[in-house]
């Protein structure tokens, strides 16, 4: 059987340490204007494939509009992690009793909801429940509204009134930046022979390219050495990535 599961909003996750590139432009713009009072938008749905960013963008959502309670708005229905808390779709309703009095509502993954009438029911209620007293909606998944398999006809054209934006950061100008961008937030220097290595050399995308990126620096450290295109070599093989 499929699980829920909660997941924790990890601190790491902003709007100021989140890659804007062309890939992904408009699913942060429409963010920024969920969270301005003044935009009256109050549906987000935002969609691309596994390491796109969207759980990065979720939280930094959450953080910004409830800071330290966004974790009680949150509820993912992807894979667990070492925290998560299962809820068996069975067992749906201390979902609703958990979030239906949060500030703002995250669903990541919907994609991945098991395929339950009464969660689904559950999820319809609170998404209404939601967007009747005027709290902010956000959700998340791999593929287009219409291309949800498991969410209700009426949930999706919900979704469709919203703000919708399709996130890619798969192509070597955004995985430069995102590389960049993890140096420079760590104080390290990533010469630019080893971003053209790590960019062939890993799969596309983000979160191999953040673990080759964190074994090299790893070893850097533990050693002593500059990071190079030799020690790049040594620390991931020298064969491209598929």
């Amino acid at each position: 059987m499929q699980l829920v599961f909660d997941f924790p909003v990890v601190p790491r996750y902003s709007f100021d340490n989140f890659v804007v590139c062309s890939g992904n432009r408009t699913a942060f713009e429409f963010a920024r204007r969920l969270t301005d009072p003044a935009a009256g938008e109050s549906v987000l749905y935002v969609y691309g494939p596994p390491g796109s960013g969207k759980t990065h963008l979720l939280t930094a959502i959450g953080r910004e509009m409830c800071g330290d309670e966004a974790e009680a708005s949150c509820f993912s229905c992807g894979a667990p992690t070492d925290s998560a808390a299962p809820c068996s779709a069975e067992v749906a309703s201390p979902l609703v009793e958990r979030l239906q009095d949060a500030p703002v509502l995250l669903i990541d993954d919907i994609d991945l909801l098991p395929d339950s009438r009464t969660l689904r029911e559950d999820v319809w209620h609170l998404f209404n429940e939601f967007h009747q007293s005027g709290r902010k909606i956000v959700v998340t998944g791999a593929v287009p509204p219409r291309e949800l398999a498991s969410v209700d006809d009426h949930l999706i054209s919900r979704l469709l009134w919203g703000l919708v934006a399709r996130m890619d950061v798969s192509d070597d100008d955004s995985r430069r930046l995102i590389l960049k961008k993890l140096a420079d937030d760590r104080q390290i220097v990533l010469p630019d022979d080893v971003i053209a290595y790590l960019l062939v050399h890993t799969r596309r995308d983000v979160h191999s390219l953040i673990d080759a990126f964190t074994a090299l620096a790893r070893q850097a450290l533990a050693t002593g050495r500059k990071i190079s295109v030799r020690l790049a070599r040594e620390v991931l093989g020298g064969g491209e990535a598929a």
